[in-house]
């Protein structure tokens, strides 16, 4: 058939496929990362298997590789701990009025240098309790606890002055020593203890008693040795206050008691007791306390003790200073706890009955105190 020239050439004509299988086409895709490097080669020596059994397993668990991951397990509890301490107390740090850090005199570097550390406990008390000789938290209150710590440079020494001890408050005559918190807050209770003792004070810690019975809670209670003690605080148990019932022995107490234990004035199983066996139970929960910290116990509840230990205190120390005390006093060993011994009476301008220390008594307990 000719074709004309003028019109278009006649489209080709459509070639059928072959009847019978499909044509089609396979692509093969690139092996993920990890699947290449899962592969194994098809052969890489004598030995070497292909396919499923020849897939490489898994390194065996060792003893060794256990101890790894219980150590690395360890060392990430204990900086959580770390951490936890060192926020909590930069905020507490943050308390400690700019007067009383000014009454402070400049210490050695702890754990290297010895330093004099003031504990001071106010009688204040949450609002609500009804303790004789107790105020209420945020008005004037006088120290219920004063004691001196000595620690750093392997020194290590415990002076407790009664409350009822009458000394010259500057500015304001003769007193009990324990009114000084209550007129001037802790600057003038560094003051007066500076003077009436002639020595430096370094730093200041005030336990917070709204706090306190938390941080033995923390600690999973804390087991305290005593002789009978039997006393009734703000009504007793059944009155909301707190009873303390206690015979001769060791006794596991939880914050609450042993709070109770550390405020009794008047024990019923020995009426005639006065400030120096208060101050003996009072160390005798500080002592049951440094043993608990350092249980095997208490590393469970470590990231829970590091955060409320700084709260019930209120303290001039930043935490890596609390850290070096604490590792001070862990290294200096438990010293006995000497009380500045009473040697007559004395009338406040008040009408009220107080102590007096010869200045014999006063010398010789600094310097026992000193190590000197």
């Amino acid at each position: 058939m000719s074709h004309d020239p003028g019109r278009p050439p006649p489209p080709a004509p459509r070639r059928e496929p072959p009847r019978g299988r499909p044509e089609y086409k396979v692509y093969r895709s690139r092996p993920r990362l990890l699947e290449r490097r899962r592969r194994l080669p098809e052969f890489s020596g004598p030995g070497t298997l292909r396919g499923h059994a020849g897939r490489r397993r898994g390194r065996p668990l060792t003893a060794g590789r256990v101890a790894r991951y219980l150590l690395a397990a360890l060392a990430a509890w204990l900086l959580l701990s770390l951490v936890l301490f060192l926020v909590s107390a930069q905020i507490e740090e943050a308390k400690t009025p700019g007067s009383a850090e000014r009454a402070l005199d400049i210490g050695g570097i702890m754990p290297f240098a010895p330093n004099t550390i003031l504990v001071l406990g106010s009688d204040a008390r949450a609002r609500g309790t009804h303790e004789g000789g107790a105020s209420v938290v945020g008005q004037p209150s006088r120290s219920d606890t004063i004691m001196l710590l000595r620690a750093g440079g392997l020194a290590s020494a415990r002076l407790s002055i009664p409350r009822d001890t009458v000394v010259d408050i500057p500015g304001h005559g003769p007193d009990k020593i324990n009114a000084a918190y209550a007129i001037g807050g802790p600057a003038l209770a560094i003051t007066t203890i500076k003077r009436y003792l002639g020595i430096d004070i370094n730093h200041l810690i005030e336990v917070n008693f709204a706090n306190f019975p938390r941080f033995i809670d923390a600690l999973g209670g804390i087991d305290v040795q005593t002789r009978c003690v039997k006393a009734k605080l703000d009504g007793g148990d059944s009155n909301g206050g707190t009873t303390i019932a206690l015979r001769r022995g060791v006794h596991h107490l939880d914050g609450r008691h042993a709070l109770g234990l550390a405020r009794i004035r008047k024990n019923s199983c020995a009426p005639a007791e006065g400030d120096v066996q208060r101050a003996a139970r009072q160390q005798a929960i500080l002592s049951a306390i440094k043993h608990r910290l350092v249980s095997p116990a208490t590393l469970l509840r470590l990231p829970w003790v590091s955060w409320v230990a700084p709260k019930a205190i209120r303290t001039d120390m930043s935490g890596p200073n609390l850290l070096a005390l604490f590792v001070a006093i862990e290294t200096s060993g438990t010293p006995p706890t000497r009380v500045l011994p009473a040697s007559g009476y004395a009338t406040t301008p008040g009408g009220g009955a107080g102590l007096t220390v010869s200045d014999e008594e006063r010398r010789a307990a600094v310097q026992r105190f000193l190590g000197r």
